[in-house]
């Protein structure tokens, strides 16, 4: 089953994998990271590991792996 998976501390809060998951399987968290930032959480339901988020960050906060 393939998945993003986000780093967090990556994170700059853009929101652009929010605006862009055609899923929308990522929602911006109210916690922060160290950096005082916004995160996004993904909804491992939802996500179906297109890849999208991982093209549209600039922070490179997403990878897309396969977990069993």
């Amino acid at each position: 089953i393939v998945k993003a998976f986000i780093n967090s501390e990556r994170c700059k809060g853009c929101s652009l994998c929010v605006i862009n998951c055609p899923r929308k399987a990522i929602v911006l968290s109210d916690n922060l990271n160290s950096g005082g930032y916004k995160y996004p959480e993904v909804d491992r339901a939802l996500c179906v590991g297109c890849g999208i988020c991982y093209t549209v960050c600039p922070d490179g906060a997403f990878s897309i792996l396969e977990k069993e």
